[in-house]
């Protein structure tokens, strides 16, 4: 994805294993169209984190998924964005809020400002 915007935010998150398949179909059809509908949120996408090899100083190394399973990046306009109404309203919609953070846990947030 092309990135328009000087923002990332990024929501890193665990599921409970019972509830991997509601988590991903609500975050999937109700919680990022939720958040896409935000001013200043230009796009959003899914990630879900897996053990890898890189090739470090002539060596390889292998590298376990460290941190949370499930990440989603935000491209947004800046950091206004997440504390403005129209986001608290849309991450609070849907069965977000009741059926799935109940059991999400080992959330990680971070904001990242692109450099020039």
């Amino acid at each position: 994805m092309p990135i328009g915007s000087r923002y990332l935010f990024v929501a890193s998150m665990d599921v409970d294993a019972d509830k991997e398949a509601l988590f991903n179909e609500v975050y999937d059809s109700e919680h990022v169209p939720n958040l896409l509908k935000v001013p200043g949120v230009r796009a959003v996408v899914r990630m879900e984190g897996e053990p890898f090899a890189i090739s470090i100083g002539g060596e390889e190394k292998r590298v376990d998924r460290d941190g949370p399973r499930y990440s989603a990046l935000y491209e947004i306009d800046g950091p206004e964005v997440l504390v403005s109404r129209a986001w608290a309203q849309a991450s609070e919609a849907g069965r977000w809020p009741g059926e799935v953070r109940p059991f999400t846990r080992n959330r990680r947030h971070a904001l990242y400002k692109l450099r020039d």
